[in-house]
Parts: structure tokens; sequence; C-alpha cells
């Protein structure tokens, strides 16, 4: 078959024709069976009305279409033994996901209560859409997938991150044309780009032309054929066309299409690996032109459906109440000849003969349950790579840049089974020192000018967060590591992505047959705090926001102060299973605090008391917290003030880095007791708190606390513009000067005796905004500013206080 051709010479004998008929005729009356039925699953009697459900959910109009692909993908493993996953964009085709699953007979492996028989057929249907059931999508419950669908756009990022450094895989991808339709599948076609056919898999789009989406027709099936064609082949596609409503002739096609396919996939696989010839030629994908609904009612109350946007969802929807259509229900099913297929509900042998056998049936393919597959990373101690500090405050790194050097060790020893993906920003957030051990992945044009491009590398650079973000979920689910490095700014464009993610995880961490899979690890730099070229446009610390919203049990936050806090919560990141971690750390040159040992035991913690930088003695006036790696900076540099200045004023210092320490125990696996939060915090203590992000997040994770009405927060409040670095915090009254008045504000009988310093902060505040726009820069005494200086060094304490090693994190 080539290029809008159908093929001429059968390749199914009558035989093989029969039987992936009859196994598609199988499928299909599961899939309306699921949808529809409560009871009478095998039509032994005519459909009474309390046989029907009574609210019927589900999507009939992909299903046929997704069937007839999972048919002939079967064929395909067990004539020629390929490996495969079958990934379904239309998530909104559950019925057929489940229906094949259960045909080769790992559903009821997973489930044992729908048994192969009459009573398990009335299970399936039961459970399908169903109070205490199954959903409707191709769900985390849905053996052999990876890919719920429940929203569009994600297939082939998802498929092309599960080839990804799975050589011998081929993922088939299944594009619905309205999913077709978003920006980010558009994006994703792209991903073909971004495979080495010597070490990874091969995936194989699959794009099902039926018309319509919910209430219209899709773009690409009312433009021109020829363009749609040219449009796939320009995104590096050999189009190969399935198309009629004739299932004979459907089939036949299909299988040619199926069997060229991987004879090219195969090809492509050899010249790579035999002859060494990586040239990226265009790789096989099937459109297919099939009606909405196929084999559904063609017309209901007059109105044509088959081929239809009414074939969508549920093309008869009066069933239970309506006695004409209940019998073209009946009739519909009896149309599959059920009787034929089930031998009382069993599945006749000659058809069950047509599934692959144990896990090269798709539905048990390990690479979709990537828990199975997992293999912990070769992690160095971050101590390795830690930079020295003699004194707090005593040197400066750029925190990422040693987070590089780390994981330079990290890339090296985990040759295939770590990633890293971003948007062409792994420089920009100066992860750079990897390319010393690997480059970043291109199968395109490489001129002489570039730096850093090759066919094979570790990193994965496109200009599309959805894409990164696809591909590292697909890569993740299918049990490999991965950290996707992004603008904190513009990680809010894949926030409905994470909620998907999130979602699955949570889903899966309660199937007992899915073992946990790797985190999906965000580092978020170039943050809101230092935009200083780009402005109001890159500043938004909200995605934190945003996934706190999910549950406890799945997220996880982190803000480390320094180079050495960053490397011991990304080793823990790295580490960790079946979570979302979002760690954010600046790249700007920066304050080292803490000695590798001490960042080690502050993270375990995940907040604590830093002795050094306090002088309370265990009765505080006032503490001082801070979370976010400027926070810190500015909170210190108020705490060095008062200290000088109000030597008699005990202040206590608490930095966070975990965010979720301050929840309740009772309400995050992270969170603190009540008693652990008040020996930090106090119970009627002032509590001046600078923080990363929105200030009102804080309130909302300690809202429980006992002195919650005795914080005050200070944080990012949609001020922002292109500007100097400590003007940006003023903007925000996050400044040193502002957490200094803050402090004599709020500390009971000291607003009178402190009057003549809280004017001089106020001055300051105008002298340095005033500098910044005389200058260009930041006040100097602002800009060198140091934590230490010749005879006011504080002490630094030799071991942690007793009262932060009350709060100490099991789960860090």
């Amino acid at each position: 078959m080539t290029t809008n051709d159908t093929t001429t010479t059968p390749v199914l004998d009558q035989a093989e024709l029969d039987g992936v008929h009859a196994w598609w005729r199988a499928a299909n009356y599961l899939s309306v069976g699921q949808i529809y039925l409560l009871d009478n699953a095998l039509l032994e009697r005519g459909l009474e009305p309390e046989d029907v459900k009574p609210r019927l959910l589900g999507h009939w109009g992909t299903t046929p279409g997704l069937n007839l692909v999972y048919v002939h993908l079967n064929r395909l493993i067990r004539s020629r033994g390929v490996n495969a996953i079958f990934l379904a964009g239309p998530g909104h085709g559950g019925p057929a996901a489940v229906a094949n699953a259960y045909l080769e007979g790992t559903y009821t492996e997973r489930f044992p209560r729908i048994t192969q028989d009459r009573a398990g057929m009335q299970a399936l249907f039961r459970q399908f859409s169903f109070p205490g059931g199954i959903p409707s999508h191709v769900a985390p419950e849905t053996p052999g997938s990876i890919h719920e669908g429940g929203e569009l756009g994600y297939v082939l990022s998802h498929a092309y991150g599960a080839a990804m450094d799975n050589p011998d895989l081929v993922v088939a991808a299944v594009v619905g044309d309205g999913e077709f339709e978003t920006g980010p599948l558009a994006a994703s076609w792209h991903g073909n780009k971004f495979l080495d056919p010597v070490t990874d898999g091969a995936v194989l789009p699959i794009l099902h032309l039926n018309g319509y989406k919910i209430a219209n027709p899709t773009v690409p099936a009312r433009i021109h054929r020829t363009e749609l064609v040219k449009m796939l082949e320009g995104f590096g596609h050999e189009v190969l066309t399935v198309e009629g409503d004739d299932p004979a002739d459907v089939h036949q096609q299909m299988a040619a299409a199926m069997d060229l396919a991987h004879d090219r996939i195969t090809e492509t696989r050899r010249a790579a690996r035999e002859d060494g010839d990586v040239t990226r030629r265009p790789g096989p994908m099937i459109l297919l032109v099939t009606p909405k609904g196929w084999t559904g009612p063609k017309v209901v109350d007059g109105l044509p459906v088959e081929g239809t946007w009414r074939a969508h969802q549920v093309p008869l929807s009066g069933t239970r109440d309506n006695a004409e259509h209940r019998a073209q229900l009946e009739e519909w099913m009896r149309s599959y000849r059920a009787e034929e297929l089930f031998d009382d509900g069993v599945l006749r042998p000659e058809l069950q003969a047509l599934a692959p056998v144990g896990p090269a049936r798709m539905s048990d393919n390990p690479h979709a349950n990537g828990g199975l597959l997992t293999k912990p990373l070769v992690l160095p101690d971050f101590r390795s790579r830690a930079v020295e500090v003699t004194e707090p405050g005593a040197s400066i790194h750029e925190p990422t840049r040693v987070l590089g050097e780390y994981l330079v060790d990290v890339v090296r020893d985990n040759p295939t089974n770590f990633r890293i993906f971003g948007p062409d920003e792994t420089a920009s957030n100066r992860l750079n020192p990897v390319y010393e051990v690997t480059d970043k992945v291109f199968a395109g044009e490489i001129l002489d000018t570039d730096e850093h491009l090759a066919p094979s590398g570790r990193v994965v650079e496109i200009l599309s967060e959805h894409t990164c973000q696809g591909f590292l979920e697909g890569y993740t689910l299918t049990g490999r590591h991965g950290l996707f490095s992004c603008y904190e700014a513009f990680i809010h464009l894949v926030d409905s992505m994470f909620n998907q993610h999130a979602k699955w995880l949570k889903t899966t961490r309660e199937i007992p047959w899915r073992p946990r899979v790797p985190s999906l690890n965000y580092l978020l730099s170039s943050h809101v705090w230092r935009q200083d070229h780009n402005g109001f446009s890159h500043q938004d610390p909200g995605f934190i926001d945003h996934v706190v919203n999910k549950s406890a049990e799945v997220v996880r936050v982190y803000l480390p102060p320094d180079a050495n806090t960053l490397l011991s919560t990304m080793q823990h990141c790295l580490e960790s299973q079946h979570y979302v971690n979002v760690v954010v750390a600046g790249k700007q040159p920066s304050f080292d605090w803490l000695t590798g040992a001490e960042a080690d035991l502050h993270c375990a913690r995940g907040a604590g008391i830093w002795d050094w930088a306090s002088n309370d003695e265990g009765e505080p006036d006032v503490v001082i917290g801070c979370a976010g790696d400027v926070p810190t900076l500015e909170a210190l540099a108020a705490t060095k003030i008062l200290r000088e200045r109000l030597p008699d004023l005990r202040v206590r210092f608490v930095n966070v880095v975990d965010l979720m320490r301050l929840q309740d125990e009772g309400e995050h696996p992270h969170g603190m007791s009540h008693r652990d939060y008040d020996s930090l915090f106090g119970t009627d203590v002032p509590v001046i708190f600078a923080y990363h992000g929105y200030p009102w997040l804080i309130h909302r994770l300690t809202y429980r606390r006992t002195n919650n009405n005795h914080l005050h927060v200070r944080g990012y409040k949609e001020e922002g513009t292109t500007t100097t670095p400590f003007d940006m915090v003023m903007m925000n009254d996050m400044d040193r000067y502002h957490l200094v008045v803050d402090v004599i504000d709020r500390v009971p009988g000291l607003g009178v005796r402190a009057a003549a310093l809280r004017q001089e902060m106020v001055d300051t505040r105008r002298r340095a905004r005033q500098w910044t726009r005389d200058h260009g820069d930041d006040l100097p005494e602002v800009r060198d500013w140091e934590w230490t200086s010749a005879g006011d060094t504080p002490e630094r304490g030799n071991s942690p206080s007793v009262t932060a090693a009350a709060s100490t994190s099991a789960d860090f």
C-alpha cells in the first residue's frame, strides 16, 4: 500500500478475515452492552425497561474504530511477534479498551469477579459508568492503559515518551480527529524528530477520521484530502490510507496497512542498527476513515445518526422509557450475532486463540504498567557535589549550575533510564554542565554551527511545554525517570496536563496490580523574583497554588534556599516514586547558607530553626520565617538589621524548604503536628513570613494553627516589571526594610521604642527606589550586602536546636 491507495490483493485469507471480523463484532457487542445494559447481557429474552441503565453515560461514536485498530494490532503481534502497546487518544472510547482487555482475559486476571462467562459479562456491563463501578474513559483501572484521554491532545506526546529508550517497542497511538484540532496535539507531531532508531522504539500514529466531534464536524475531515495528506507528510510521515464502510474491505485494507507500516519500521531499525544509517526517514502512519458510530443505528426518530455527530455519545437516549428506542437497541445488539461468538457467555475457543499470549497482550504488556519495569536510579551522594561553606553567606554560587554538575553524574550513570526535558531552557536554567556527558537529541538537520546536537542524547528540548510534559509523562509511566526544567511563569501552560497526571497517580495508588512509577519532577527556575530582563510577563509563581489543590498523597513542593539544599532536595525527588515533585530554585548567583551535611539535615526536617541566625535562646519575641531563596535572603537581611539595631529583641529565624510541612499532619503526609508547629512558630508570638509566591497560600496552609492570627505573610502580589532585583521585592513589599517595619509594627511595645528605626526603614526604601531610577542598579548597601562582616559575625551553632529537631519529616 502507498499513500492514499487501497490494497488490490487481499492480505487475509477467508479464515483470517472471518476471525478478525468476529473479534471485532464481539468487541462492538461488549462495548454497546457496557453503555446500555444492567441485565440480560446475552439477550436471552427481549429487552425490558429494567434491563437498561437509568442513566446512559459513555461514547459510542469512536468505539468501533478503536475496536478495529485493536484487533488488527493483535493480528500483527501474533503474526510478527511485535511488542506493542495501545494508546487511545479518543479516551471517550473507554468501552473499546475494556472490551478488548476482557476478550484477551487480562481483565478477569486483574478483576477476578469479572469472570469470562454470563455472570462476568453481566458484571462487566453493569459496572461501566455506574456508581461504584469504573469511569467511561480509558482510565487507570483499564489494563493496558497509560493514557486516559479524558482531556484531548496528549496521545502522541505520551506515545513518543513511552518509545524513548524502549528499542523494541511499537506504540500505536490513535489520534481522534477532534483531538487533531488541539494545540498540544499539533506540536506533538514533531515527536518523530526526537527518536533515535538505534536506541528508541517506534510510534505508529493512526489518525481516525470519522468526521465529527460532539456537535460539529472536525476540521481535518472538512479540508481537502490532499491538503490533509500534505500536512501529515510535512510532519514527516508516509500516510497509509484505510477508508470505507464495508467491513470486509476495510479489514483487508487495514491488514495491508499494518503489515506495510511494520515493514517500514523494521527496515528503519535495521538500517540504523546494522548499517549505522540514522538518516530520518518518513515514518509510517495510518489515516483511518470510517463512519462515526459505524455499525450503530443509522436513523433514530427520523434523523440520521451513523456517520453524523449524533453518534458521538449515546445514539439511543431513551431506551428505558421509549419502547421504540429499546427495540432499536435490541436490533442493534443482535446484529452482532453474539450467539455465534459466545457460548453461555464464554468466548468461543477459536476466537480466544486470536489473542496474543501473556504479556504479549497489549492489555498485559508491562510497558503499560511501568511500575513493573522500574529500576531505581544509580545516584551519587549529593554531598560529593556540594559546595564548600565555611560560614553562612561567605560564598556565592548559582544553585542550578551546581545542580547541573550533580546531574552530570546522574546522566552518566543512568544511560538508558533518565532524561532531562525542557523547552529550550537547559542552558538558560544553568543545567548545561550535563553537556559534558550527553548531547541534545535531534533527528532533524544538524549544521556545523550547532552545539551539542546529535541523533542521540539524554536531553530533549522542544519549544512546547505541553510536549515536554507529555514526553516525560509517557517516559515515567513506562517505568523510567526524568526531570522537566522550565521557566516558572510558563509552567502554567501544562496546568491541565498536570491535573490529569496527578489524578492518574492518585487513582493508581488504590489499584493493587499497578506498582508505583517514578515521580514526575519539575525544576522551576528563572523564577518570579529574578526576571530582570523579561519583566512582568515572566513573573508568576502561581503554579505552586495550583499543585497544592491536588491530593496530598501525590504532590510535594520544595523551595530550597541555596545550592546545597537544592542538591539534597533533588536527590530525594529523583529517588522518590509516585509523586509530582515541584522544586523552585534560582539560577542567579546567590549566597550559600548551609554545608552539605547541614543541608541534608535541614531538608530531612523540611522546616527548622537556623540557630546561627537566631538570638532568641528559646523564647522569641518575634519569629521571622521564610520559604524560597530570595525570601530567605531578604529575611536574613532583615534579621541582621534587627539584631544590630535592636539587640535586646529576641529573634528566631525559621526556614521552610518543604512547603507541605506547614500543613496539619492530618491534611498532608509531610504535615507537622500542632505541637511541632507551635514549638517552631510559637502560640502567641508575631510571625513575619517572607514567601516566594502568593502570600495567601501560606495562610491557607496554616489556617488551623494556634497562632494563625499572629501570622503576617509577605510575598508576590502581582506587582512587577523589568527592573532590578531589589526593586522587584520592594514593589511587592517583601524587602528587608519592609520586613523590619512589619516586626516593629507587630511586636507589642516595640512601636514607640523603635520609632526612629521604623522611620529610617521607610526613608531607606524611598532612597533605594530613587537610586534604581537614577542609576539603573540597586543601592550599593543592598547590592553588596553580606550576612557577615568583621567583628559582628553571629556565632554558628555546632548542632541543631532541640526545637528544630522535633520537627522532622519521616517521608522527606
